[in-house]
């Protein structure tokens, strides 16, 4: 596995093409099409393997902030990860945990998408605190037990 994450100095796409190989790729909405130089359209998911496909990698995990995230698969799969309803405090620090859990939930065996739907509850733990804070494991479990009931 060879997992890449985006700095938040990534921008252009030959900088994206670094990552052509990786495991998992995580740019939020607006990096990617910046990178692109087009809108990502999430209205017609049918389009968003043909972008994934301009990325050369396994998976792409695109953040979209309160509306949860996308998943597109190499067999063009798509995964919508909705956002669980939280208060929002402060989004600062909110791509890091993303990419934090994402790494952790990997590392640990988890798929793809098992390690995108952790990273989710994660972030909404995290924009609940203020500034750029440190999400435990069991307030990432106590958010998914939450979200249960």
């Amino acid at each position: 596995m060879r997992a890449a994450f985006r700095s938040s100095s990534t921008r252009s796409t030959r900088t994206f093409s670094a990552f052509r190989g990786a495991t998992i790729f995580k740019p939020n909405r607006r990096e990617l099409e910046a990178a692109l130089g087009a809108d990502v359209d999430l209205e017609h998911p049918e389009a968003l393997p043909a972008t994934f496909s301009r990325l050369g990698v396994e998976h792409l995990l695109l953040t979209l902030g309160e509306h949860g995230m996308v998943l597109i698969s190499s067999g063009g799969v798509v995964k919508r990860v909705p956002t669980a309803a939280r208060a929002v405090y402060d989004v600062v620090g909110a791509g890091d945990t993303v990419t934090a859990y994402l790494a952790l939930a990997l590392a640990a065996g988890g798929s793809p998408s098992e390690a995108a739907v952790i990273a989710n509850f994660a972030a909404g733990v995290e924009v609940g605190k203020p500034g750029a804070a440190i999400v435990s494991p069991t307030e990432v479990v106590d958010a998914y037990d939450e979200y249960l009931s």
